[in-house]
């Protein structure tokens, strides 16, 4: 009889503890949303961005990625997100020096690539944006890149049924905001990860280097790796590498932001994974393959008082070094990124 009572017991009990999990999970996820689990690749180090304000759904991912592709984000229907971040150049503008943006017009910098992007704390060549929304929302607003405004986008989506469905399904109101659109866009970009390159699986023991790319790797690791660390291949500094500047574009990087002398010509260290699928190069996109920009780094550096004190000599590297670099740079390409179809065109 007392056996018979305590198994009756633990019964309730578990039936009073289940209810109370599916009532938290109704009130934390009252659509019942396919919850996602952020990416986080073996050996990369803590997201700075874990989706605390904007939870990671499969719903909300789709949402954003919709929206991506989607011309009426912009004023005349021809320049998505997705014209000036290409997955085939690992969404950043691929082969062309300068992005292209409403009325025919050119963009002040080359469009960075998109991946790993919660790894951040700053956003664009000059760090002006610290959030995933915030750098979303000005290109959107830009008058010469998307040049529309969140009411005129707001008024076209509005009049899509089934965009009032995905939103409603997503953020519990079909009349759709600015706040919404953004927090999709960042489930979207915001979750894109790259680390599956050749480096990555030789770094697992799961692929050999080749002689080359192995003396490459030993060159990185002795000139470049400062600047450019493992595993993410980019401190996310501001450093004057001592390009000349553009007299036609006048950009010198940082200081428009924080009108600071010290932080002329500036600007943000870019990630070295994929660099060899992203031409072009450089804030402005003046290189079209990595040999000018290595040779850049042996030759080409401009003095200046704001220049990086590491280049003060610039890189010394032999023709036989730089082609070795080159050959290791090439294996941090990601195939499986640039093809994967949860990130192409729905």
């Amino acid at each position: 009889m007392l056996k018979s009572l305590l198994a009756i017991a633990l019964i309730l009990t578990l039936v009073i503890l289940l209810a109370y999990g599916l009532g938290a999970c109704r009130k934390d996820n009252p659509n019942n949303l396919a919850m996602m689990e952020q990416e986080i690749p073996e050996g990369f180090p803590d997201p700075v961005y874990r989706y605390t304000d904007n939870p990671l759904s499969k719903e909300g991912f789709e949402l954003g990625r919709k929206l991506f592709y989607d011309g009426r984000l912009s004023k005349d229907g021809n320049f998505p997100c997705a014209s000036c971040h290409q997955q085939i150049g690992s969404f950043g503008t691929f082969e062309h020096d300068r992005s292209h943006g409403y009325n025919n017009s050119h963009t002040l910098r080359n469009a960075p690539v998109l991946f790993n992007l919660a790894w951040q704390t700053s956003f664009h060549w000059d760090g002006e944006f610290r959030s995933l929304f915030d750098e979303a929302a000005q290109p959107i607003n830009g008058h010469i890149e998307m040049a529309e405004s969140f009411n005129g986008v707001i008024v076209k989506l509005q009049k899509d049924p089934e965009y009032r469905k995905e939103f409603k399904r997503v953020f519990r109101s079909e009349f759709i905001s600015p706040e919404h659109i953004l927090k999709a866009l960042a489930q979207f970009t915001g979750y894109m990860t790259s680390a599956n390159s050749k480096y990555d699986r030789y770094k697992k023991g799961q692929a050999s280097f080749t002689a080359q790319e192995l003396n490459g790797y030993q060159v990185y690791q002795a000139n470049c790796a400062t600047c450019h660390p493992e595993p993410m291949f980019t401190d996310y500094s501001f450093r004057n590498i001592g390009l000349p500047v553009d007299p036609f574009l006048n950009d010198y990087g940082r200081l428009r932001i924080t009108k600071n002398a010290t932080d002329s010509l500036k600007f943000k260290v870019p990630t070295l994974r994929n660099v060899y699928i992203s031409s072009n190069y450089m804030h402005d996109g003046r290189f079209n393959t990595l040999a000018q920009c290595i040779n850049h780094y042996r030759t080409g550096i401009q003095q200046s008082g704001t220049l990086d004190p590491l280049l003060t000599n610039g890189i010394i590297l032999n023709t036989t070094q730089a082609n070795d670099l080159r050959s290791f740079l090439v294996t941090l390409t990601d195939s499986s990124f640039i093809t994967d179809p949860r990130y192409g065109q729905p």
